[in-house]
């Protein structure tokens, strides 16, 4: 069968039964979901402790980014910090593309959509390239932990284009579904 724009394609499970995420892992990409806890004033959500053994390294640097509706922030990497990024408020989907020639799961892409609904706190480790896209209609948030300071004179940030020949995925709308901005 030919498939053409107006052919409808079935859409694959992203969730297993029971809420867990059905794609493939990155070596060191580890996920917290956040709970809120709500009351008739609002709500309170813990985004890291110690004591969760979440990870290791001591908190050296807090800071928060704001990306507008329809903003692609990509790509970035780090070589010797790890992220451990907290989202706040709005729908941002993240992509993580494994670039370390060691690692177990060298060259694995994962992509998922993460809102202040479905809040998590979420670990990216150094070598593994990532971006994130606000796809809601809202400015949306994140606040980040890395493990070590920024250095001002010898950032530990390497870019790459939004579209380019490394990482096999493209930001945008998501094909066979309708922008919803």
């Amino acid at each position: 069968m030919k498939i053409t724009s107006d052919t409808p394609v079935q859409r694959a499970s992203t969730a297993t039964p029971d809420g867990q995420w059905k794609t493939p892992e990155i070596a060191g990409l580890t996920f917290r979901r956040l709970t809120p806890l709500e009351d008739e004033r609002g709500d309170l959500t813990e985004l890291v402790r110690m004591d969760w053994g979440f990870h290791p390294a001591a908190i050296v640097q807090i800071y928060r980014v704001t990306i507008r509706p329809g903003v692609i922030k990509a790509w970035n990497l780090h070589k010797l910090q790890d992220d451990r990024i907290a989202i706040t408020d709005g729908t941002l989907r993240w992509a993580f593309y494994d670039a370390r020639p060691d690692s177990p799961t060298h060259g694995t892409l994962v992509v998922r959509t993460i809102s202040d609904r479905n809040r998590h706190l979420f670990v990216i480790p150094a070598g593994v390239w990532h971006g994130a896209e606000n796809v809601g209609n809202n400015d949306a948030s994140f606040i980040n932990f890395p493990t070590t300071l920024y250095n001002h004179e010898s950032p530990d940030r390497y870019c790459l284009p939004v579209k380019n020949t490394l990482i096999p995925f493209a930001f945008g709308p998501s094909p066979g579904l309708p922008v919803s901005r």
